[in-house]
């Protein structure tokens, strides 16, 4: 599997970028808002220090927008575009699924239903360039300075870690009761256990 490729680039490299932009854009998005809000702030939807629409953004935003690399006007716009619409569609889902977004974009000028606004679709363009210009190299070289089994080991972990603290999170969040769960799940195994014994 971790050698298989996509757009030219095996699945090792893409889990592992998708593991250092996820944790990336939480230390970044963390700062800015703690900065903001003049206190230390988790801009995570669980504990851990991993924002998984920066490593979905930073990886497919990567694949597709590469090709764009010499023509940065045609970058840019892309890249404020694809990362506006990807924002907008993300914030969509939190709404239908969650009720609630982690972001609110109401006090922003040119906004659209807090979801997404023009302050941050003009900062989307001039990620697309830092990264297909700068910064994707640096993380393909830092990945390569790992030994490979090493370096799956190491993404293995770290995802584990956060799926499993998701998962708490989710439940929390939807507020499920798994103790009445396996309650009524044992109830309905006695009922059914009674019947045929």
């Amino acid at each position: 599997m971790w050698t298989k490729e996509i757009l030219g680039t095996d699945i090792y490299h893409l889990i592992f970028a998708f593991v250092i932009y996820s944790m990336l854009g939480w230390l970044v998005e963390s700062i800015y808002m703690s900065i903001c809000n003049r206190r230390i702030t988790n801009r995570g939807f669980a504990k851990s220090p991993f924002c998984p629409i920066y490593g979905i953004g930073g990886v497919v935003g990567y694949l597709l927008l590469h090709p764009l690399g010499q023509q940065p006007v045609k970058l840019y716009i892309a890249g404020a575009v694809l990362a506006t619409v990807f924002e907008f569609l993300v914030g969509k889902l939190m709404l239908k699924l969650f009720g609630a977004l982690w972001w609110d974009y109401h006090e922003k000028p040119c906004n659209y239903k807090g979801i997404i606004c023009l302050e941050s679709t003009v900062a989307w363009g001039f990620y697309a360039i830092i990264i297909i210009t700068f910064l994707h190299a640096r993380i393909l070289a830092f990945i390569d300075g790992w030994n490979r089994q090493a370096g799956k080991a190491v993404c293995s972990l770290i995802l584990l870690v956060v799926t499993i603290d998701y998962i708490v999170q989710i439940i929390r969040v939807l507020e499920i009761d798994i103790r009445g769960q396996k309650e009524k799940m044992m109830d309905r195994y006695q009922n059914f256990k009674a019947r045929w014994y």
